[in-house]
């Protein structure tokens, strides 16, 4: 008796969550974009953050979308991209960007969300940045030459491109394999937002092995 009413919960269970991810529909929970914007590596599912340093919902999105990254298989290609909404919003971009071609972005991400949304930090300029990428352990030297940099510059046009390619009108928005823009209002909150991810992610390894 009991193994009989296990199993018929066990079907239940399963049935529910084939249910729930079925319920996810484009125009509905995530936006299927006109042109597929092309990946880096199509051997992988590439995704991809459009976040802002100065964006609030970023900033308290970072610790879950960092917890979910760290889950992922290595077929999954993990991307941030920072958007400029606004000419405050550049310098801190640049400053990513410095960051990732120095390899530095681990040790300096998470604490510039911290400085701009729990300090209250102000970065105006490049100097601003450099002072505290200094702080974090950053070569002042590299960082100043890296940030207005031939390189850096690329990464900046090739970073906006891909926005106007997603169609991306605000963050945090995720987009998987360059074909489906997720966001906390489509897809009902960002913890949502994963949820949506995982089965798009899922649907595009399916897509690859076949």
């Amino acid at each position: 008796m009991w193994k009989t009413l296990m199993s018929v919960l066990l079907v239940l269970g399963l049935g529910t969550t084939t249910s729930a991810a079925q319920e996810y529909e484009a125009g509905k929970h995530f936006i299927e974009l006109p042109s597929a914007v092309k990946t880096t590596d199509p051997s992988k599912v590439e995704v991809t953050e459009l976040f802002g340093y100065p964006c609030p919902h970023c900033n308290s999105f970072e610790p879950m979308l960092e917890a979910w990254h760290k889950r992922q298989p290595e077929v999954v290609d993990f991307k941030r991209i920072p958007v400029v909404f606004g000419r405050s919003w550049e310098p801190m971009a640049r400053a990513y960007y410095t960051a990732e071609l120095l390899g530095d972005v681990e040790k300096t991400h998470q604490p510039m969300f911290d400085a701009v949304h729990l300090q209250k930090k102000r970065f105006r300029n490049m100097d601003d940045l450099a002072d505290y990428y200094a702080e974090l352990g950053v070569d002042r030297a590299k960082f100043e030459k890296t940030f207005s940099s031939f390189a850096v510059n690329t990464k900046m046009n090739q970073g906006d491109s891909k926005v106007r390619g997603y169609q991306v009108d605000g963050v945090p928005s995720l987009v998987v394999n360059g074909k489906y823009r997720v966001t906390a209002v489509m897809a009902g909150g960002q913890k949502q937002m994963l949820d949506v991810v995982n089965y798009l992610v899922e649907k595009e390894q399916k897509a690859l092995a076949q």
